[in-house]
């Protein structure tokens, strides 16, 4: 009894060595972009370097908004992912709903064709997408990014409210429709607030996908007033030098707004994960 709990207690007193020096590994990054930012140029490639800056500034966080015109990316990068989330929404719940509630022959096969997508990375079909892209006139502007963003984001929206959606008995739904609803009126007014907290956490999902996404913007936009922080700050990474303080302090900004959306919906991202993984 006794050498049982003693080996419980060493087995969690090793769980929180591991944790604290896995947290340390994660946070590493971040604390140095963060001394980097606060450091002026001449600190950055100093041999040997030193963890913490003997001259601290915060000249880099405000001169990137005005050299590099950081607003314009926030702008592009802003918009691809609020369009993008809409789109999904609009995309996704409806089939979630036709998935879920409607019998029809493939259900089954066009949810796990959904599913397939997410296997794949969008390097396998980013010429693909160029040459749909180009044939629509869509190429170096924001509908593009849209689009692509849409397509990897819609199965995970997909797969989530149709978890939901079954969760909710039908006797609810038949109900609204002996009161005079229709189907749409019924997602609307019935399914959806019930399905809140799967719904948002979709749309955080999908914003954040768009916001972080690289390799799209980096393919298909070419004029520097539409680019999205993400290859925005690619701009900083020069043929022959890297401005490290710059983009130390441009990227510290772009994760920002992540930051404050996770901070502000924490517990019902939390709760929408958990209960959409046990509801599907």
């Amino acid at each position: 009894m006794f050498g049982k709990l003693k080996w419980r207690e060493k087995g969690k007193r090793l769980a929180i060595v591991v944790t604290i020096v896995l947290l340390f590994v994660m946070l590493f990054p971040f604390f140095i972009m963060i001394t980097t930012m606060l450091r002026p140029s001449t600190e950055v490639y100093v041999s040997p370097p030193y963890w913490i800056p003997k001259d601290f500034t915060v000249k880099n966080m405000v001169n990137v908004w005005g050299e590099y015109n950081l607003l314009l990316f926030f702008r592009a990068s802003f918009v691809v992912a609020l369009g993008t989330m809409i789109l999904n929404i609009v995309i996704s719940v409806p089939a979630a709903y036709a998935v879920a509630r409607l019998r029809f022959l493939g259900r089954k096969i066009m949810l796990y064709m959904f599913l397939s997508i997410q296997m794949f990375s969008p390097v396998v079909i980013v010429i693909s997408l160029f040459k749909i892209f180009i044939g629509m006139g869509l190429i170096d502007t924001w509908g593009s990014l849209i689009l692509a963003d849409t397509v990897f984001t819609m199965t995970f929206t997909i797969w989530m409210m149709t978890g939901y959606f079954r969760s909710i008995p039908v006797e609810i739904e038949e109900s609204a429709m002996i009161d005079g609803c229709n189907r749409v009126q019924s997602i609307w007014r019935i399914m959806l607030p019930i399905a809140g907290p799967g719904l948002v956490t979709a749309m955080i999902y999908t914003f954040i996908w768009a916001w972080n996404e690289f390799l799209f913007p980096l393919v298909f936009i070419k004029s520097h007033n539409l680019m999205p922080l993400t290859l925005g700050l690619y701009q900083f990474l020069g043929r022959w030098t890297t401005q490290w303080d710059l983009l130390s302090a441009a990227a510290f900004w772009a994760i920002i707004p992540v930051l404050v959306l996770f901070y502000l919906i924490e517990k019902r991202l939390v709760a929408g994960l958990a209960a959409g993984a046990v509801k599907a």
